[in-house]
């Protein structure tokens, strides 16, 4: 569920649709992205300020432990922070950053880390540098295996297994030649395999202009399929393990990465969650991804790095490619679903369950999740919970920058 500000709202509706259907909550399996650090260091979709956002997590991540518990709570993201413009480094440092954040929080809520930390699970970008790209993933699972055993001291091996879902990069693909993004998202399809990659997201060739067709759909699954049906690249553990070369580029990967991990960890005066924190609240991150994407275009426009059909290799006459067209129509008719349940629903109940939920956040001693699903149970809307927790907690806006 690729879900952040609003996560817990969405989740409660999956729950209360579940139990009208008869199925237990002890049966459930998913995971929910989650991440609100993740969206005021580089997407920018959020709802309230940091601290009440992370009351909201942990509250979930506890819930979740007692009622649902194989869900994963949080999915780490690393992909936004990529495609905003940040190095490989720091893609992985502050993805990292913001994991070990989310741990220091739980336990700071009362968890035991083993009983939370082993349905953590991230979400890395596969850009287009083919080794620095598997360097990158390996050099992360070293680093989080051995901070989580060292610095966190768990007992439980599940909670040091980096498990991480890959999505090949969305702005390595380019509108001039789209074909090219076909040969793209396989070599970055191959990275994330060869990289230790649990699942894949494969791009579709037309991503740049809207949703895919469903034929460029059809291309980005069918290159999935032909990596794991007949590479034979994913039946080997670790398959360039021992390289001289990928070693190399792993231990000086994992060394930069450390390096952006160590400030963070200073600038929080030994705590990684109050290092993020702090780092996003000073600009610390906005301000190191915004250097980096300026360097990388420096380097496509002077031609330094190479876009092949965009500053090398360009075509004059390019033929139109067909794209997928939503119409008006999707909305006006989810505007009137949502109307009718309005209108259908106990509205003294909805208000009463709004109420209730808006009290509780008030406090510090309610976990606001069943309150949360009370609401969902009585059809109030996704806006009306948010706005419920939003007259408490209030809303964020991000200082601006010099």
């Amino acid at each position: 569920m690729t879900i952040n500000g609003p996560a817990q709202v969405l989740f409660a509706f999956l729950l209360v649709a579940a139990e009208e259907q008869g199925v237990a909550w002890t049966d459930l399996r998913g995971t929910l992205q989650n991440d609100i650090l993740k969206e005021y260091i580089a997407q920018k979709e959020w709802i309230y300020p940091p601290r009440p956002h992370l009351r909201l997590i942990t509250d979930m991540m506890s819930f979740c432990r007692d009622r649902v518990p194989q869900w994963n709570t949080i999915s780490v993201s690393g992909y936004h922070i990529r495609e905003a413009g940040a190095t490989a480094a720091e893609e992985a440092a502050f993805t990292l950053a913001d994991g070990f954040a989310y741990v220091e929080a739980g336990v700071q809520a009362g968890m035991d880390i083993d009983e939370f930390a082993p349905r953590l699970s991230f979400f890395f970008d596969a850009h287009i540098d083919f080794f620095e790209e598997i360097a990158k993933f390996r050099a992360a699972r070293r680093i989080w295996a051995r901070w989580m055993k060292d610095r966190y001291h768990t007992k439980d091996d599940r909670s040091q297994k980096l498990r991480f879902h890959t999505q090949t990069a969305g702005v390595s693909l380019t509108a001039q030649q789209p074909d090219n993004n076909v040969v793209r998202t396989a070599i970055e399809a191959l990275a994330a395999t060869m990289g230790g990659t649990q699942s894949l997201h494969t791009n579709a060739l037309d991503e740049v202009y809207a949703l895919p067709t469903e034929r460029a759909a059809g291309i980005a699954l069918r290159t999935q399929q032909v990596l794991m049906e007949e590479t034979g690249v994913a039946d080997v553990i670790d398959p360039l393990g021992g390289s001289w070369f990928v070693e190399q580029m792993t231990d000086r990967m994992e060394a930069q990465i450390e390096e952006l991990l160590g400030h963070i960890d200073r600038i929080g005066d030994g705590s990684m969650l109050e290092g993020v924190l702090r780092g996003i609240d000073e600009g610390w991150f906005q301000t190191a991804i915004a250097d980096s994407a300026y360097e990388f275009e420096k380097a496509v426009t002077s031609g330094e790095r190479v876009i092949v059909g965009v500053n090398k290799y360009v075509a004059e006459d390019e033929q139109p490619l067909e794209i997928l067209h939503i119409g008006a129509d999707v909305e006006s008719d989810q505007r009137r679903r949502v109307g009718e349940v309005r209108s259908a629903r106990d509205e003294g109940a909805a208000a009463a369950a709004l109420a209730a939920l808006t009290a509780a956040a008030a406090g510090d001693d309610q976990n606001l999740m069943p309150l949360i699903v009370a609401a969902a149970r009585a059809r109030a809307s996704e806006g009306e919970i948010v706005d419920a927790m939003k007259s408490v907690f209030g809303g964020y806006r991000e200082p601006p920058r010099v």
